[in-house]
């Protein structure tokens, strides 16, 4: 098998690795820095806006962790490690909660290669896998031996749909959770450009140009790739807005180009 990096473009942005430069990591290359500075430039709440969406992670990790008792999570298109991750915010509330991370970038998957520092209770694991092959995700030894699926499971699809184009995106959703049991929950973020047009658009051109196309959605669009599934309050809005927390910092709506929702699967 080779070596993850060896499979790394340098040459090329990913935006796992974009990602990471706007939000302050050190895991990428020239190349992804000067896309960031683009895009940056194009809109410059881009930071405000990707921040946001991760803390919307940390926040819905943690109500189903505590509030709902969920200890089996599966982390679709993870990204690079940027603490607190999804494994730290869950373990936090449940230390033998078990976290699988699935992504298919190399530079991703080289930080899979070095221990991850969960609780000794809990079991944390990488999946190399695209999203678009659900089946290679659930047919996993690893999804087999880490995941009870008679137990409910977390499933977070977190800052990717805006990369999966229709006709294939819903379905994929839907494949996902189809082997999960009845109890489990779908948290998801969906890019949109309802609230700052111009400037995101161009930021999806900027993207567009740097090979990396994106689709962005309405909030109708969005609501749907909810059908069938039961939504917590306050349903689908932007994601500073689900469930802020004491000391949640003023944002303005214009910042934020991504709606989130959790919902629960009957």
């Amino acid at each position: 098998m080779r070596n993850p990096a060896d499979r790394t473009d340098t040459t090329r942005a990913h935006s796992a690795r974009v990602y990471d430069y706007i939000l302050g990591g050190e895991d990428h290359y020239p190349v992804d820095a000067e896309a960031g500075d683009a895009m940056c430039r194009h809109w410059p709440a881009l930071p405000v806006h990707m921040r946001e969406n991760r803390r919307f992670m940390h926040r819905a990790g943690h109500y189903l962790a505590d509030e709902k008792g969920i200890r089996q999570f599966l982390d679709i298109g993870a990204g690079l490690p940027t603490s607190p991750n999804l494994h730290e915010i869950v373990q936090g509330v449940a230390p033998e909660s078990r976290v699988i991370y699935v992504d298919n970038d190399p530079t991703v998957l080289a930080h899979a290669e070095a221990p991850l520092n969960g609780s000794p209770e809990g079991a944390t694991a990488y999946i190399d896998a695209d999203m678009r092959d659900p089946d290679t995700i659930t047919g996993s030894p690893r999804f087999r031996e880490l995941l009870d699926l008679d137990e409910p499971v977390g499933l977070m699809v977190i800052g990717i749909m805006h990369f999966i184009r229709p006709p294939e995106d819903q379905p994929l959703v839907q494949r996902l959770l189809e082997p999960l049991p009845s109890g489990s929950y779908l948290a998801m973020t969906i890019g949109t450009g309802d609230f700052a047009p111009e400037e995101v658009g161009r930021v999806a051109e900027e993207y567009e140009r740097q090979n990396m196309p994106m689709v962005l959605r309405d909030l109708a669009t969005a609501t749907s790739f909810f059908d069938g599934l039961e939504l917590v309050e306050p349903g689908v809005t932007q994601v500073h807005k689900w469930r802020p927390g004491a000391g949640q910092q003023d944002v303005d709506d214009r910042d934020i180009a991504m709606y989130g929702a959790v919902a629960y699967k009957p």
